[in-house]
């Protein structure tokens, strides 16, 4: 079974049986300073319901292959009866071959996100029209969760569900509200999909499969070669930089894998890792204390 790759920190807790997702719900309202309890519990319930009940796919996903993920709700504001501000953190792992690890593949943070939640009334996605900012929210990250998922498997796999978040995009730019165009800034939920599926960054979804399929999978087998591979995707990291050294995936790349890649290359069979240490150093240099612990 997949074990959730989370470090639980705050509230109220739910997780159910799910179609494609396993999705552990955590609301947490101690910023908002309301006392209505009942009110963020119902909505734990609600987005649990959504996100694990609902058939992302036309496939077939056996318990063990369901995928797991996490998110927070931080209430920061309760505006109303019925309108929040939140903090939305989303975190995903999958399984890494032969073992009972998992590992990390999306951490991502969303900050200063109005919805409106009406108590008691289900969450239903249609994909022909915008129902709200809440159901958009969660239908777009279930699918770049089921695609950034694929493309650990086969190349390129997860385009299928990135489309799919693209017209979660498109549909909810009827809303108005902030993180679904263009003009909301460079790091939304915009320029998240449209750096995806942009072909300029066509090296990240190798680096995807590379990393996971013949680097971690391949670790119970041959160590020191599943090492290899993994630095030899990770170069290509080098690639996105010089062409665009302020790419957003850039960062949602590492703030998932930062600490695995510490872990990777600190300690086991010793590989040359010279150039790979240089080019972290140089592409996420905030980062260096954490690199400096790699290995040569």
């Amino acid at each position: 079974m997949r074990k959730l790759f989370f470090i639980l920190v705050f509230s109220v807790i739910s997780q159910v049986n799910s179609q494609e997702l396993n999705c552990l719900v955590i609301v947490d309202a101690q910023q908002a300073q309301n006392s209505n309890t009942q009110t963020y519990s119902n909505l734990k319930d609600a987005v649990s319901e959504f996100m694990n009940n609902t058939r992302w796919t036309t496939n077939k996903y056996k318990p063990q292959e369901k995928i797991n993920c996490s998110i927070t709700l931080f209430v920061t504001k309760q505006i109303s009866s019925n309108e929040f501000d939140i903090d939305f953190q989303i975190q995903a792992s999958r399984p890494v071959f032969n073992s009972t690890y998992q590992t990390p593949i999306f951490n991502y943070r969303d900050e200063k996100v109005r919805i409106v939640y009406n108590e008691y009334e289900p969450l239903i996605y249609n994909e022909t029209s915008f129902e709200s900012n809440l159901i958009s929210i969660l239908t777009f990250y279930a699918y770049t969760i089921l695609g950034i998922d694929a493309d650990t498997f086969a190349p390129r796999g997860g385009e299928k569900f990135y489309k799919l978040a693209e017209n979660v995009v498109n549909q909810a730019q009827q809303g108005g509200y902030s993180g679904w165009n263009r003009i909301d800034g460079s790091k939304t939920r915009y320029q998240l999909n449209e750096n995806l599926l942009s072909p300029v960054y066509k090296d990240y979804r190798d680096l995807l499969y590379t990393y996971h399929l013949k680097g971690l999978d391949v670790m119970s087998e041959n160590k020191k070669e599943a090492k290899k591979n993994i630095a030899a995707a990770l170069m290509k990291l080098q690639n996105i930089y010089n062409r665009r050294a302020n790419a957003y995936l850039l960062r949602v790349f590492i703030d998932a894998k930062s600490d695995e890649i510490v872990d990777i290359f600190s300690d086991g069979p010793r590989i040359n890792t010279a150039n790979l240490k240089e080019m972290l150093l140089k592409v996420y240099p905030t980062f260096n204390a954490k690199w400096e612990k790699i290995k040569s």
